[in-house]
């Protein structure tokens, strides 16, 4: 029987994690805390190599040759098989995999074009789940997990972001689907973040000001907030699969 310091203790020694947009915000903090648990990772990139190039030094220079960078475009379906073999390729093993990596703009109904369509949804869910699939083999050999990083705008709609709140609402139930089709050697949930960073485009300061209004805790989270979130999931979590876990100060209780 474990210990209570053994049963509190984030340990990932020589697991191995692939994070889709692993070298910027969200992705890259949940990768400083997973390699800090002793995981090994594969850090996806699209565009941000400089960034990805940054973290792999910095985390390298913690633990030597314990990152590795793969450079693709999720939205090539056909490419995604290739970065499970890569990682496979490296260290033999794939124990977590977290979909991170998602597009994020304003689709106001009467402007959508195919190519928001395909962007958002390619991204948010179709990726994850050609992802999960290429990956559940090599997954199911360690009774791994898969993370997907949703949104509290799953449950209700973001005013002007119709594709993307659709697409995340197709991820959550991702989540519920690949829980109940791959369990039980793989475990899947989700974490939902709500006023965690503000997006790249402009955002006034009235609107970050009514949105932090509405969370119970009357402040702003972090991205830190969520990777602990999705270490607890990868390392202390053995009974939880098919959840998702809200981020958000407790916002989603005014939705």
């Amino acid at each position: 029987m474990q210990t209570i310091d053994e049963m509190l203790k984030n340990d990932l020694t020589d697991k191995v994690a692939l994070i889709t947009g692993g070298a910027q915000r969200v992705g890259a903090m949940t990768a400083r805390l997973l390699h800090a648990a002793g995981a090994n990772l594969i850090l996806h990139y699209r565009h941000s190599r400089q960034s990805a190039l940054e973290l792999q030094t910095e985390l390298n220079d913690k633990r030597n040759n314990s990152v590795i960078l793969i450079q693709a475009e999720l939205l090539e379906t056909v490419k995604l098989k290739g970065i499970i073999t890569k990682s496979i390729e490296q260290w033999g093993r794939l124990d977590i995999l977290i979909n991170n990596a998602s597009s994020f703009y304003p689709t106001p109904m009467g402007t959508v074009t195919e190519n928001d369509w395909d962007d958002l949804i390619g991204s948010n869910m179709k990726a994850p789940f050609f992802l999960s699939q290429a990956a559940a083999p090599h997954l199911e050999k360690q009774k791994g997990c898969i993370i997907n990083i949703v949104d509290i705008h799953a449950q209700r709609p973001m005013e002007g972001h119709s594709v993307y709140n659709m697409a995340k609402a197709g991820l959550a139930m991702l989540v519920k689907t690949l829980a109940f089709e791959l369990g039980p050697k793989i475990r899947v949930n989700g974490v939902a973040p709500g006023a965690i960073m503000w997006p790249a485009q402009e955002m006034d300061d009235l609107t970050k000001q009514r949105i932090v209004s509405r969370t119970y805790l009357k402040r702003k989270g972090s991205a830190e907030d969520i990777a602990k979130t999705v270490l607890f999931l990868a390392s202390n979590a053995d009974y939880i699969s098919g959840q998702i876990i809200a981020v958000d100060g407790g916002r989603s209780l005014y939705l």
